[in-house]
This record gives structure tokens, sequence and C-alpha cells, in this order.
């Protein structure tokens, strides 16, 4: 274990002395519509992350809750739909 820290560690070093070295000045101008797109992509990516876990969290509490044989409408009273049809007086 201490050998792959080790490992990660010198390619860390060697990676961080590489990008100090190929460095590039870049002047930019960043208008605020641009900034505006930055901030509306990155929400939606969030809630589209969050859409996805959601799913998947319900998926897998679902299987495990089947498989632990829990069942959440257990004690929940329900009632019969009734229909009326016609016109009894």
């Amino acid at each position: 274990m201490k050998k792959s820290l080790c490992k990660m560690m010198e390619t860390g070093y060697y990676i961080l002395c590489f990008s100090t070295l190929m460095q590039m000045v870049c002047y930019a101008y960043i208008d605020p519509s641009v900034t505006t797109y930055a901030i509306q992509a990155i929400a939606g990516g969030a809630i589209a992350v969050g859409a996805v876990i959601g799913i998947y969290w319900r998926k897998a509490r679902r299987k495990l809750e089947n498989r632990l044989g829990i069942d959440e409408s257990k004690k929940k009273e329900t009632e019969d739909d009734v229909v009326e049809i016609g016109n009894d007086k």
C-alpha cells in the first residue's frame, strides 16, 4: 500500500511540475451573458444529477424493501372506491 501511495504522490508531483512549465497567459473578456449561461448550465447539470440520484435511490430502496419483506402500506388504512350510477331516490 505504501508503494502505491508513493507512486501516486510521485505522479502528482510530475503533473504539477509539468503543468507549471506549460502555463500560458491568456487575456479574455467574459461577457455577463456568458456567466448567466454558465450558471444555467451548472444549475441544469445539478438538477439532472439530482434527478438521476433520486430515481436510482427509489429503485434501490424498493429492491431492498422487497428483499427484506418490508411493506410500507401494511399499516395504512385504505377505503374502497364507491361509484354510484343512476338516480335512486
